[in-house]
């Protein structure tokens, strides 16, 4: 696959310098008690009379990951603050039945094509295909059954310092309109430099957009703990994918610089959302060219909590929670209110497949779809 694209003032000294690279930072989980890298497996309920297991990855230094097979999804992650307090800092809930329900897509993999596809169609080799359109007039996520809703093959291994829990999933030809049969392994990985390390890979046996992603909700203050605006935040990106009303690219990639849209430097999430319609939920063009490097860096002052994302792939979608709406009652009977959570999502554009001039979606017989993207936790003291 192609995946090349074309050519106010005031911040207190700790947070300049956090987001100096050479800042100090204090290694999370110091003050954790040591434990060996483990994996734990239990019974999380039963979906279509078969059993869902929830895996629980811990590093030595006490952070923890869980993770459920159905929908791939990621239920708990849990990180020290600089006093080495734990919290759970992703949005979803406590048990298995919510998730099998109608909700905004919590800590899932999304596929086969994450974001939006135009009016629910694309033409490939000359054929029209057509999708749900469930998200207005346009296919979101997958569509009404997408992989957040499929129960996935399990492997759990521990190895090299490194806790791994291995999903596959094979889409039938058809599935929820898709071309093809795309058989997909995700792997999850958690080090003891409290990195979770996921890695994608698909083949099919003919021709089909693919577009796989991470759909975790972080507040770094704790989930349900307040909002997230006041998290200062950096994208490493120049430009950004332009929408319309629907939230549809118009094709066009505009600067950045002069705008809301610009977070080359930190600067907290909420600083300028009111000028932007809707708040946040955009693709950002990434400066990595296709490298593995730091696209993205969160942190919270309060707690010190920070969150790095490193990437090869093209772009990121920065979603500011802004259909959160205090319907969700989540863990531990906390609401969810409008911006209480914000996702990047590693990923290709939306509607490339309709887009010719974005990066391309589709992936051949013989190819191997594959990337990496890796969450970096740490504590700024």
């Amino acid at each position: 696959m192609n995946r090349s694209i074309p050519g106010r003032l005031l911040f207190t000294a700790l947070i300049l310098n956090f987001f100096s690279c050479n800042g100090p930072q204090q290694e999370p989980g110091e003050s954790a008690n040591h434990q060996i890298m483990q994996i734990e497996r239990e019974n999380f309920g039963v979906v279509d009379s078969t059993t869902v297991y929830l895996y629980t990855l811990r590093n030595e230094k006490g952070m923890e990951v869980s993770i459920t097979n159905f929908g791939g999804i990621v239920t708990s992650i849990k990180v020290p603050d600089k006093n080495g307090e734990f919290a759970d800092i992703v949005l979803g809930f406590d048990s298995l039945t919510p998730y099998t329900g109608e909700h905004p897509y919590f800590g899932c993999i999304v596929g086969r094509y994450a974001n939006r596809i135009a009016r629910g169609s694309f033409v490939l080799e000359g054929k029209t295909y057509t999708l749900a359109t469930n998200n207005g007039p346009n296919h979101l996520h997958g569509g009404l059954a997408g992989f957040d809703k499929k129960i996935w093959k399990a492997t759990d291994q521990v190895k090299n310092d490194t806790a791994s829990l291995i999903l596959e999933y094979t889409s039938p030809d058809g599935e929820e309109g898709y071309p093809g049969n795309l058989s997909v392994v995700v792997k999850y990985s958690l080090n003891n430099q409290n990195e979770l390390i996921v890695s994608y890979r698909a083949t099919t046996d003919a021709p089909t957009p693919v577009n796989l992603t991470q759909h975790s909700y972080f507040n770094l203050a704790g989930a349900g703990n307040g909002d997230i605006l006041g998290h200062i935040m950096m994208i490493d990106a120049d430009r950004y994918t332009e929408v319309d009303e629907t939230l549809i690219p118009t094709g066009n990639l505009p600067l950045v610089e002069g705008t809301p849209m610009d977070f080359r430097k930190p600067e907290p999430i909420g600083s300028r959302i009111d000028q932007v319609t809707g708040g946040y939920d955009h693709n950002y063009v990434l400066n990595n060219e296709g490298e593995m490097r730091v696209v993205a860096r969160v942190m919270e002052p309060e707690s010190g909590r920070t969150l790095e994302v490193l990437t090869t792939e093209p772009g990121i979608q920065f979603y500011s929670g802004n259909f959160l709406d205090g319907s969700i009652t989540g863990k531990q009977g906390k609401t969810y209110f409008k911006h209480y959570g914000f996702c990047l999502e590693t990923q290709h554009f939306p509607d490339s497949p309709n887009q010719p001039g974005f990066p391309d979606a589709i992936l051949e017989p013989g190819e191997d779809y594959k990337y990496t993207a890796i969450f970096r936790f740490s504590v700024q003291p």
